[in-house]
């Protein structure tokens, strides 16, 4: 219940947030369930969240998206992130490489925590270093940048900093860019959830399904929606600058806390 309370308001803040900055909604929620759950099941907890946030974003903004960028895109990033989500699904099966003692409790360093860890802070410094902040890829690279997407969204659900990167230099109008990259993303999400439900669900007997905790996923998606309805209506009103360094902060945290076992 407490997880819930506190992972409502976080959802509504980062679809709100996510909508017209370009950041994706799972690189910014691992973080909260990460907090509170394992990292695997964080993963998958924010894969359907983030899927289901997609889905209303498109129902929303699906007249405004640009097909030819989507497939361009869209084709090499689901079949990446199948990749990525079968790498995720083999790490989460890794025994502890080490253990030790933080605080007065066993801290445990695992395959996938390390890797997860790993990329949290990468994709920090997206939000903390003002020149990957504002790298943009070439348009003639947009291919490449579907399947680099696509992986890191399959391995960990970072994709959002990638996939703005590759977007922005192609013009798009905001309601262009918002509906386009929620099509691209809900194509991504659709393809790992798959890869996540037969790693999870049915290599492990159905056990997993029993698992998640499906309360504080329900309640982050319908927050999700709510920040995402509120987003479309300021979608060509409002810049927000002031919070990247803030996201920034949090994600290198927890990406310290899962490389150190700690989370």
């Amino acid at each position: 219940m407490f997880a819930t309370l506190l992972i409502a308001p976080y959802a509504f803040g980062v679809s709100l947030l996510t909508l017209f900055t370009g950041f994706g909604l799972g690189t910014l929620l691992l973080p909260a369930f990460a907090v509170f759950f394992p990292v695997e099941l964080a993963i998958a907890m924010t894969a359907v969240v983030h899927a289901a946030n997609n889905l209303f974003k498109v129902a929303l903004l699906a007249r405004h998206a640009r097909r030819d960028v989507a497939l361009r895109f869209g084709v090499p990033a689901v079949a990446a992130s199948f990749v990525g989500a079968l790498i995720l699904t083999a790490l989460a099966r890794g025994e502890a490489l080490h253990t030790w003692e933080f605080m007065g409790r066993p801290a445990e360093i695992t395959p996938v925590k390390l890797v997860a860890g790993a990329l949290v802070l990468g994709f920090s410094l997206f939000e903390l270093v003002p020149k990957l902040r504002e790298w943009r890829a070439p348009v003639r690279f947009l291919p490449l940048g579907g399947a680099l997407s696509g992986f890191f969204g399959g391995l960990s659900g970072h994709q959002g900093a990638l996939r703005a990167a590759f977007l922005t230099p192609l013009g798009l109008t905001p309601k262009e860019f918002a509906a386009t990259q929620a099509v691209i993303a809900l194509l991504v999400d659709g393809a790992r959830l798959v890869v996540y439900g037969a790693g999870f669900v049915l290599l492990r007997g159905g056990a997993a399904a029993g698992e998640i905790p499906w309360a504080p996923v329900v309640v982050a998606s319908l927050a999700a929606f709510a920040g995402a309805w509120l987003g479309k209506r300021w979608l060509e009103k409002v810049t927000i600058t002031g919070l990247r360094r803030l996201v920034g902060a949090l994600l290198l945290v927890v990406g310290t806390a899962l490389v150190l076992g700690v989370a």
